[in-house]
């Protein structure tokens, strides 16, 4: 969802286990040359999708990296079924209230410019709930943790299925 932490989060992570970081929003605003927000209001979310669902592609296939995606990544099946299969999915759940009294005054994001944001994240989670779970691999209840909190989880997780090594991330995090 917007405003989980997904960047924040990402680039921290990234960081710990000495892997590169990508925003895909902010690659997909290198790639058409503006905001996503000016491209969403001209050309609509179908072409906006379009051009994340190619960039998310190049993403994952890319080598080892930390992505943290768009919060509407997951509408198109085919990008969920891409991340899923070629990455491991940390899906940060934030409930809506949480991601309000984070983003109320946020005017960047196109989907929450409207008059009642709240009631917007609130349908924006009950429809996309159920597709982050879908995609993911582990969901992270954030809560309300630190951001260290967030990714020592995420680690822990990470570490528990073999995906990380836990001495080779410790020596990263002593070594930061």
């Amino acid at each position: 969802m917007p405003g989980s932490g997904k960047t924040t989060v990402g680039r921290l992570l990234a960081r710990q286990l000495g892997r590169r970081f990508f925003d895909s929003d902010k690659e997909v605003e290198r790639q058409i040359g503006e905001t996503i927000r000016t491209f969403f209001e001209r050309e609509g979310e179908s072409a906006f999708r379009e051009i994340e669902e190619a960039v998310l592609s190049g993403l994952v296939r890319g080598g080892a990296a930390v992505i943290a995606t768009g919060g509407g990544a997951i509408l198109r099946e085919a990008t969920r079924r891409s991340l899923h299969a070629n990455s491991t999915v940390v899906y940060l759940r934030t409930r809506p209230e949480e991601l309000f009294r984070r983003l109320r005054h946020d005017t960047r994001r196109p989907l929450l410019q409207v008059d009642d944001p709240l009631a917007r994240l609130q349908e924006l989670f009950a429809f996309r709930d159920p597709l982050y779970v879908e995609t993911a691999h582990f969901v992270i209840e954030t809560r309300r943790p630190s951001v260290a909190g967030l990714v020592n989880t995420v680690m822990m997780q990470l570490e528990a299925v073999g995906i990380v090594d836990h001495m080779r991330s410790f020596s990263t995090l002593e070594g930061s």
